[in-house]
């Protein structure tokens, strides 16, 4: 037996590693790990409830906008109100554009490059050089459409700005409604960049990915897990939010139910955790961390739904809402979140229609001195929650759960494997000096357990990572 040790994983928007054992040429254990502590839930204990979209929005700096969004949900939900009709609709398109941004880029930037052969010059090298399949026609078009999604997912970034303020960590969502209007001159700049963007998704992306799908197509046998997944719910389609554009859900053995929060516990066993935060629902919350405790390996927490390891994302999204259905493996989770942002950037131009330019976009009102509240959405790598609870009008608790927490957990307390661990048992490895098989498994997931800060100590020589 071999073990094999990636980490930092790059090409995943986050500080992760993980360590798999190898046998016989085939994966027969992994072990996945957040390595990076945050603490965001202890920072906002007695911060004022309203600071919390923007303090959130901070965890990461690819879906900032969706921690925006869920933290304004919570409190929404606390204060008893609802956001304006105008205020919905900016927010979907602030959280619509964010997606697109972070799928073109995530295909393009992070995906593509471990199938690719790609110009022997820096940021490309060193990386892995096996099993590039591609004819050098489709290789060298789609290698040209990589350095064309770089601009792409700008206009996308900039689509965020013009509604948010700014991007990342826009300031146009917030508990109550929205802060920009829909000015004549801002919609018709956010519909010319949306238009530009939708084109790259319908004439490049789409085909390009199943190009890939047709040369590896051993990859939809490769990464498969049980069809056991969670959504929440994206894009509220009213102001009530009584229902959302796509519908959330939880799937077990591939039968769909409707999703209970009570059934949601995170479990701490293998976590750098005190035993006290865990296993417990997160209303119930507790975040005590123990750095040297035996047997962990993760700052990640690890949900479980009725004690079951979900996996989250557009695969689940569409699986839900009854798009694709076809399998759970990495070439699926691929296409799945290409037909996603295709299905999202279409939403977007009926929405830019429903806006009203003198439409009202936020709706004053009163923080409540003691109450509870949750905040729940889809976000690009899945099901996001954050649970609140005021008293004496500051923040007594906040617990989140990111998708990445459901995705790349770490065993449980029944020593079960987290949804990322599971994928990887079985795969094989051709060249263990090469892994590349790992991470196609991993970063079908689009795995970000947080936006890291990269720090480097002048005077000292940077380290040489593989891409």
């Amino acid at each position: 037996m071999k073990k094999i040790v990636i980490g930092p994983l790059t090409r995943a928007n986050n500080s992760c590693a993980v360590e798999v054992t190898v046998e016989d040429k085939k994966v027969v254990d992994a072990r996945c790990s957040g390595i990076f502590f945050r603490g965001f839930e202890l920072i906002l204990q007695g911060k004022d409830p309203r600071d919390a979209a923007y303090l959130t929005e901070r965890i990461c700096g690819i879906c900032s906008s969706l921690h925006g969004a869920a933290a304004s949900y919570a409190l929404e939900d606390a204060a008893g109100i609802k956001p304006p009709r105008n205020a919905n609709i900016l927010r979907n398109l602030i959280i619509g554009a964010d997606i697109l941004q972070n799928h073109v880029r995530h295909l393009y930037l992070f995906s593509l490059v471990d199938y690719l052969v790609l110009p022997e010059r820096a940021p490309f090298v060193p990386g892995y050089t096996k099993d590039k399949r591609l004819e050098k026609k489709k290789n060298d078009t789609m290698v040209q459409n990589m350095y064309l999604a770089l601009e792409i997912s700008r206009l996308a970034h900039e689509m965020v700005a013009l509604l948010g303020g700014k991007a990342p960590f826009p300031h146009g969502i917030l508990a109550g409604g929205a802060t920009v209007p829909p000015s004549a001159d801002v919609v018709m700049n956010f519909r010319s960049k949306l238009q530009k963007v939708n084109q790259f998704i319908q004439n490049q992306m789409v085909s390009d990915v199943y190009i890939l799908a047709d040369a590896y197509s051993d990859y939809f046998e490769l990464g498969q897990r049980a069809p056991n997944m969670l959504e929440y719910g994206l894009f509220p389609c009213t102001e009530q939010d009584q229902e959302r554009y796509f519908p959330g859900g939880a799937v077990l053995n591939g039968q769909i139910q409707k999703f209970d929060l009570s059934l949601i516990k995170e479990h701490t066993a293998r976590s750098w955790y005190a035993a006290e935060s865990g296993p417990r629902n997160p209303s119930d919350g507790r975040t005590v961390p123990e750095r040297e405790k035996e047997n962990a390996y993760s700052w990640i927490k690890a949900p479980r739904y009725s004690g079951v390891p979900l996996e989250g994302g557009p695969l689940a999204r569409l699986w839900i809402k009854g798009d694709y259905r076809k399998g759970t493996s990495t070439m699926d989770r691929m296409i799945a979140r290409t037909l996603e942002a295709q299905k999202v950037g279409a939403l977007m131009e009926s929405w830019l229609d429903e806006l009203e330019p003198e439409g009202c976009i936020f709706l004053p009102f009163e923080v409540p001195k003691n109450a509870e509240g949750v905040g729940l959405t889809g976000a690009m790598r899945g099901p996001l929650g954050h649970w609140l609870r005021i008293e004496n009008g500051r923040i007594a608790q906040y617990q989140i759960i990111t998708p990445s927490a459901w995705n790349f957990s770490p065993r449980d307390n029944q020593n079960c494997r987290g949804p990322v661990e599971e994928a990887l048992i079985g795969i094989p490895i051709a060249d263990e000096k090469q892994p590349i098989e790992i991470g196609r498994v991993i970063r079908s997931f689009d795995i970000c357990s947080s936006c890291s800060a990269h720090i480097i100590t002048t005077g000292t020589p940077v380290r040489e990572i593989m891409i």
